[in-house]
């Protein structure tokens, strides 16, 4: 019997992320990046989070909601595999689900008491894009959640670093100090999507308030101009 459930968000996540591109493509691979989550009113009791500080890491559990359609398929395109190749979309973390869930590991940074927000959690590592609807927060279980003898299929192996990135003196004064290590990590994971290798193609993405503009040649990622967004 089909059953369908009505789900409402809980929290919101601030990033530095205005759109899908740019974002690592799984959680925990660039720990420089540091996002917020804002609860929505009804949950901004304290006394949600109590015992939460006691624990390393979260589970988010989240919507595409940037990508939420009405059909689906039963098989995709997984960005790891070139885009070349279909598997099962239940054998991927693909966006385009039968229903449009995620899931994500990050490390919890801190827990802040807000005037405006209540309490808000500081997390690193997240593959959120900003706004996004968070339906339910867990604690991270290291016997429960971590399986060592697990298999990982097509993506055994992590992406990790990629590119070597280089970015003009000049534009490195336009980011601000803070932002650099994460800016750098997201820039070396090769935000392109793996089918597109033309060298003189020019990439763009919204990161911090920033218009970021590079290039791809080989294994060097350069980058050609970082201005204020609109």
């Amino acid at each position: 019997m089909q059953q369908e459930f009505s789900m409402k968000a809980i929290a919101r996540i601030r990033s530095d992320f205005a759109t899908k591109f740019g974002v690592p493509r799984q959680s925990g691979l660039v720990d420089e990046l540091e996002a917020t989550v804002i609860f929505e009113p009804p949950y901004r009791d304290p006394a949600a989070l109590r015992g939460l500080e006691d624990f390393s890491h979260l589970w988010l559990v989240w919507v595409f909601d940037r990508a939420a359609r009405e059909d689906w398929s039963p098989t995709v395109r997984p960005p790891r595999l070139g885009g070349n190749r279909r598997m099962g979309v239940f054998a991927t973390r693909s966006p385009f689900r039968p229903n449009p869930i995620a899931l994500s590991a990050v490390r919890l940074a801190g827990i802040e008491r807000t005037a405006e927000h209540g309490p808000v959690l500081r997390v690193r590592g997240a593959d959120l894009v900003d706004g996004t609807p968070i339906l339910d927060i867990k604690p991270y279980i290291p016997y429960a959640d971590c399986r060592p003898e697990a298999l990982g299929g097509f993506a055994a192996v992590p992406a990790g670093e990629t590119l070597e990135v280089v970015i003009p003196q000049d534009m490195l004064l336009r980011i601000p100090a803070e932002r650099l290590a994460a800016l750098r990590g997201v820039l070396a994971q090769d935000p392109r999507p793996h089918y597109q290798q033309d060298p003189a193609r020019v990439y763009g993405f919204t990161f911090a308030g920033l218009e970021v503009k590079f290039s791809v040649d080989g294994a060097a990622l350069t980058v050609l101009d970082i201005q204020k967004a609109d």
